[in-house]
C-alpha cells in the first residue's frame, strides 16, 4: 500500500531515538534518499510479502500482526515514536528470504520515514561496518545454536525414547527365552512319560482315549476363563482335594496348573470315567504336561506378540516406511508415542483417553507431529513428577468448529501466569540445568504454526495445565498433495 508522499526534514528524523546521534550530512543523505509517507487507516504491508522498505513511524499508531494458521494474531501495538518494521534484516542480503516477517497496519493517519531497502542496507555497511558484522554474527551464530540444540533436543528425546523401548523390549524377550527353556524341559518330561505309558499295560483303547482326552484338554486351555484370585484359590482347593482323593501325590502342585488352564473337577471326573483308576496316575501326569506345555506356548505367543507391537509402534512412531506428508489418524500417532514413552511415564501416572473416533485422517507430517507429542506428553511427565510423581496425564481429541483439537491435561502445579506468554519461546526452560533445552515447545510451535498452519497454546490453572494443539482438517492452498495411507 502506498501512502501520500510529504516532505522530509532533517532535523525532524533527527529527533527520532534510531537517527539521534547521526550528523548533519548523515540525517541529509537519509532525507535525500528516503521518503516521509502519510498512510490512512489500513494495511501498510503483508506478511510475506518481498520485503522492500524499512519503516519508521515518527507519529501515528501502528499494529503489527503474524499470520498462526488461517488467523492474522495481533502482536504489538503502539503509539512510541521511532519505532521501526519491515526490511529491518536487508543488511544480510540474499543470504536470508527478503520477506516481510509479519503484517503492519495502522489504526489512525500515520507518518513514516520509508527507506528503500536497498539503501538501508548499503547505508548500514557503509555506516556501521562493524555493527553490521556483529548483528550478522549475532543473528546467523543464533540459528546456528537453535539448530545445533534442536538436533540436541531431538537426540534426547531419541535416548530416552529408545531406553524406554530397550526396556519395554527386555521384558517379553525376556519372557520367551524363559518360556522356552521350560518348554523344553516339559517336552522332554512329556517324551519319558510318553516312554513309561507305552510300556505299561494299556489297551490300545486307552491309549486312544488318552490322546482323545490330551487334544479336548489343549482346547480347553485355549478357552480358560479369567479367574479372580479369589476364585482362583477356592478351584484350586477343590481339584486338590479330588486329587488326593484319587491318590494322585503331589496334588498341592498339580492344582495351580489345572486351574489355570480351566480344568475344574468335573472336568477331571470325565478324565476318571473314560480311562479307569488303573490308568489314572499316568493320565494326570500325561495331561499336566500337556497343559504346562500349551500355557508355555500361550506365554510364548504372548511374549511375541508384545515385542512385534512394540516394534510396530516404533515404526508408525518415525514414519520410516510412510510418506512425509500424507492423510493421518492422529489417534494412530498419539497411541504410538504414548507405547513408545510408557517406560518413562511409569506406573505412577494414569493415562486417559478420551478420543473422539468420529474424528476423520487429516493431511500432516505424522513424523513431526509424533515429535510434538513427545515434547508435549514429556513436559506433562516431568510437571505431575514436579508435583511428587503421582497423577494423571489426559490426552482428548475432538472438533473444533473446522479445526483438530489435540489437548494434554495434566494434574501437575500449572504454569505461572508471569512466565505463561514466555515458554514458546526458544530457550525458555523452567526444567533445573542439564535437564532442559528450552527448544522443546519452541520446536513444537514451529512444527503446528509454520508447517501444519495450526495453533498450539496453554491453559493452565494448579492442578489443570492443557496444552491444546489445533490443526487445520484440510490442507493449506501451498502444502504438497498428501498421499494416501497404505
Amino acid at each position: 500500500m502506498n501512502g501520500q508522499v510529504m516532505p522530509c526534514s532533517a532535523r525532524e528524523i533527527g529527533s527520532l531515538f534510531l537517527f539521534e546521534e547521526l550528523t548533519p550530512e548523515q540525517l541529509g543523505r537519509l532525507c535525500a534518499e528516503g521518503r516521509v509517507e502519510r498512510f490512512e487507516p489500513g494495511p501498510v504491508y503483508t506478511e510475506g510479502e518481498p520485503a522492500t522498505c524499512f519503516y519508521v513511524m515518527i507519529e501515528g499508531t501502528v499494529v503489527l500482526y503474524r499470520r498462526v494458521g488461517g488467523d492474522d494474531v495481533e502482536v504489538s501495538r503502539t503509539s512510541q515514536r521511532g519505532v521501526y518494521a519491515g526490511a529491518m534484516q536487508a543488511y544480510l542480503g540474499d543470504r536470508v528470504p527478503q520477506v516481510y516477517t509479519n503484517s503492519m497496519r495502522v489504526t489512525e493517519p500515520t507518518r513514516f520515514f520509508v527507506l528503500p531497502a536497498d539503501t538501508f542496507a548499503s547505508i548500514m555497511r557503509e555506516w556501521f561496518p562493524m555493527a553490521a558484522h556483529l548483528l550478522e554474527g549475532l543473528f546467523f551464530g543464533s540459528k546456528s545454536t537453535q539448530r545445533a540444540i534442536g538436533q540436541r533436543e531431538r537426540l534426547l528425546a531419541l535416548g530416552s525414547l529408545s531406553a524406554g523401548l530397550t526396556h519395554e523390549l527386555n521384558n517379553p524377550a525376556a519372557a520367551a527365552v524363559r518360556a522356552t527353556a521350560a518348554l523344553r524341559e516339559r517336552v522332554a518330561k512329556m517324551r519319558h512319560k510318553l516312554r513309561v505309558i507305552s510300556a505299561g499295560p494299556y489297551t490300545r483303547e486307552a491309549l486312544a482315549n488318552l490322546i482323545d482326552i490330551q487334544e479336548r484338554t489343549a482346547e480347553r486351555v485355549a478357552k480358560a476363563p479369567a479367574l479372580s484370585p479369589l476364585e482362583a484359590s477356592d478351584r484350586e482347593d477343590a481339584v486338590a482335594d479330588w486329587l488326593d482323593d484319587h491318590g494322585i501325590p503331589d496334588g498341592w502342585r498339580l492344582a495351580p496348573v489345572f486351574v489355570q488352564a480351566g480344568l475344574d473337577p468335573d472336568w477331571l471326573e470325565q478324565v476318571a470315567a473314560e480311562v479307569g483308576p488303573d490308568v489314572l496316575p499316568g493320565a494326570i501326569g500325561w495331561l499336566n504336561y500337556t497343559v504346562e506345555t500349551e500355557l508355555l506356548m500361550d506365554e510364548i505367543e504372548d511374549s511375541t506378540t508384545r515385542v512385534s507391537t512394540l516394534v510396530d509402534a516404533a515404526k508408525q512412531y518415525s514414519q520410516l516406511d510412510r510418506a512425509p506428508f500424507r492423510h493421518a489418524d492422529v489417534h494412530e500417532l498419539l497411541d504410538s508415542t504414548l507405547l513408545m514413552l510408557s517406560g518413562k511415564i511409569g506406573p505412577r501416572i494414569e493415562v486417559v483417553k478420551d478420543y473422539d473416533r468420529t474424528l476423520p485422517k487429516i493431511p500432516a507430517y505424522p513424523a513431526e507431529l509424533n515429535q510434538v507429542w513427545t515434547n508435549l506428553i514429556d513436559n506433562a511427565v516431568s510437571a505431575i513428577g514436579g508435583a511428587g510423581g503421582e497423577g494423571t496425564l489426559t490426552v482428548r481429541t475432538a472438533r473444533e468448529h473446522d479445526r483438530l483439537l489435540v489437548e494434554f491435561r495434566d494434574t501437575g502445579p500449572g504454569v505461572p501466569q508471569e512466565i505463561r506468554g514466555r515458554i514458546f519461546d526458544p530457550f525458555f526452560t523452567t526444567k533445573p540445568v542439564g535437564q532442559g533445552t528450552g527448544l522443546g515447545l519452541d520446536i513444537s510451535w514451529r512444527i503446528v504454526v509454520n508447517k501444519h498452519h495450526g495453533a498450539l497454546q496453554v491453559e493452565s490453572e494448579p492442578g489443570d495445565t492443557r496444552f491444546q494443539v489445533l490443526l487445520p482438517l484440510t490442507a493449506a492452498d501451498d502444502a504438497p498433495p498428501p498421499e494416501e495411507s497404505p
